[in-house]
């Protein structure tokens, strides 16, 4: 079975109130992460029916900050269906209630899993592409997908070479004072 991004898309706005802020007086960026996993959930959970849990969130940049006062919109789409794993892309935006400038305040990526009811993983549908955009957001997450495991086996403990790596750091804000075991 195939549907269509569309049919998982998930848009919630919410008014940031001043429980929501930090130490600054801008909106803590836990709560944010908060609300974007929540709508990840229900995105994912109504494209495959099911139940799901976040996997993996890949990198989350806040680009500008959010105020008390502000209204916040998430959205929330299908980027990208493997078996039984499903890549939501969440949108996030704030708007001056005043003046009706909005800002583009972070986007990320939510790896989320579908299970049944016994926790188990089920598959989820194929994701028909529709447009160039469907398109170029899927071939993304296939190419993150490459890098993640390109990544995770480089690094592996039992394959790291520090030699390799000592040029690269010089460069960098560390004093390296390795001790001999």
């Amino acid at each position: 079975m195939f549907k269509s991004a569309k049919e998982s898309q998930v848009t919630i706005t919410q008014l940031m109130l001043p429980s929501h802020s930090n130490f600054s007086g801008k909106i803590h960026g836990g709560f944010i992460l908060n609300l974007m996993d929540q709508i990840a959930f229900a995105c994912a959970s109504k494209y495959s029916r099911h139940y799901c849990v976040t996997a993996s969130v890949n990198k989350v940049d806040f680009l500008n900050p959010i105020d008390v006062g502000d209204l916040v919109t998430l959205k929330a789409s299908i980027n990208f269906t493997g078996r039984t794993s499903m890549v939501v892309g969440v949108r996030v935006e704030s708007e001056n209630i005043q003046t009706g400038k909005k800002k583009h305040c972070n986007s990320s990526y939510f790896t989320m899993v579908a299970k049944d009811e016994t926790g188990k993983n089920v598959p989820v549908p194929g994701l028909i592409l529709e447009t160039e955009q469907g398109v170029r957001r899927f071939a993304r997450s296939v190419a993150r997908l490459q890098q993640t495991i390109h990544r995770t086996s480089r690094f592996k403990p039992s394959e790291f070479k520090v030699e390799e790596h000592l040029d690269d750091l010089k460069d960098h804000n560390v004093k390296i004072s390795l001790i001999e075991k």
